[in-house]
């Protein structure tokens, strides 16, 4: 009896394990080298070479890989629960540019969308896709990023996405976190505002303040690292009735952009403990990443209407570095937030004290 209960349960396994590979089985891609698990997907690897080609320079995390990203949250946030969840990730910021890109918060980013155009009509790709396919890949290109997910079939935008939804670098904490939670049906809570910043760890300014253009959020900004929540930890002020520079809070290093919602957010009670536990922590800098990403990209979309098509993102390539203080800082220049627990311990960067180096036009 016990044989062939053993024999029945090892031929059920058996034949589950058969029914899964049947289920996954992979299809060739027409004029390619590639398979897909999908059909549907197999356009997309046509799609990357010319984004990697043709915008990234290569394969780069540079200033288009930067650019990319940031739209995916410009065009994405423009969603609200409380007007009727109409918008969100849905390429509107580029079928409706001469509208969305002259909002004052969107402001600068008609130079990508501008870039991203001609490939996307090179393509049978919506402008909704694209900005999510484009800005995956742009993460994929920066070491020690995680490789996202990316889900295809959103259909063509209808309508301009309202002004005011994106928030911007003056505006209060409760203003952000308020603009977040209206955002979709779900909302996002402050813990996740947090994880969306993530993105500044490979990030710069342009317009913030047109005097330094390329202005960098980290001393690192074509690395995926935590070393963005180490330095926006460290002492600094608003400017002064930050009349001339709004949107804009000091940092100790000389070329690096601070922005005064990331200032406030990092000492802020509500998300400082949040904001500090990124600190040398790279595999939740990762996870955190991910998660909320994949709900960004999903605003104004049910998953279960879209293709998972995240095997044609590029997998980053993997980095093992410490977060450190700056050469020349240490723990008596961290402005300490997060009540709950002390600031991890790190070491000082070798070496005299330097200058962050802007992020390089294209």
């Amino acid at each position: 009896m016990t044989f062939k209960t053993l024999t029945a349960l090892l031929f059920a396994v058996g034949t589950l394990q058969i029914a899964n590979a049947a289920l996954t089985k992979r299809v060739a891609c027409p004029n390619s080298a590639h398979t897909a698990t999908n059909a549907a997907c197999c356009p997309l690897f046509d799609v990357l070479d010319d984004i990697q080609q043709n915008l990234f320079d290569g394969g780069q995390c540079g200033e288009e890989a930067h650019e990319s990203l940031r739209l995916v949250f410009h065009d994405s946030i423009a969603i609200s629960n409380a007007a009727g969840n109409v918008g969100g990730a849905d390429g509107s910021i580029i079928v409706f540019d001469t509208t969305e890109t002259n909002y004052h918060a969107n402001l600068g980013t008609d130079e990508i969308v501008q870039l991203q155009k001609p490939i996307i009509a090179r393509h049978n790709i919506t402008p909704g896709d694209f900005i999510q396919f484009a800005g995956a890949v742009a993460v994929s290109n920066c070491p020690g990023a995680p490789r996202l997910p990316f889900f295809l079939g959103r259909p063509a935008p209808t309508a301009a996405a309202p002004d005011g939804l994106v928030p911007e670098p003056f505006d209060s904490v409760d203003s952000i976190l308020a603009r977040f939670a209206d955002a979709g049906p779900d909302g996002f809570v402050p813990v996740e505002v947090v994880w969306s910043l993530i993105a500044h760890t490979i990030a710069a300014a342009d317009l913030v303040d047109p005097a330094i253009p390329g202005s960098p959020f980290d001393s690192t900004p074509a690395i995926f690292d935590t070393q963005f929540f180490v330095e926006t930890q460290l002492k600094g002020t608003l400017f002064p009735g930050n009349g001339a520079h709004p949107g804009e809070a000091e940092s100790p290093l000389a070329g690096e952009m601070r922005l005064e919602s990331d200032q406030l957010l990092a000492r802020d009670s509500r998300t400082a403990c949040e904001w500090q536990s990124f600190v040398n922590n790279q595999a939740k800098l990762q996870n955190r990443f991910i998660d909320v990403m994949q709900k960004m990209s999903l605003l104004g979309h049910d998953q279960s209407t879209l293709i998972d098509c995240s095997e044609v993102i590029p997998t980053p390539q993997t980095i093992n570095v410490q977060a450190t203080f700056p050469a020349g800082l240490s723990i008596t220049d961290v402005e300490p937030a997060c009540a709950a627990t002390p600031f991890p311990t790190l070491a000082t960067a070798p070496g005299p004290v330097t200058s962050v180096a802007p992020v390089p036009p294209s």
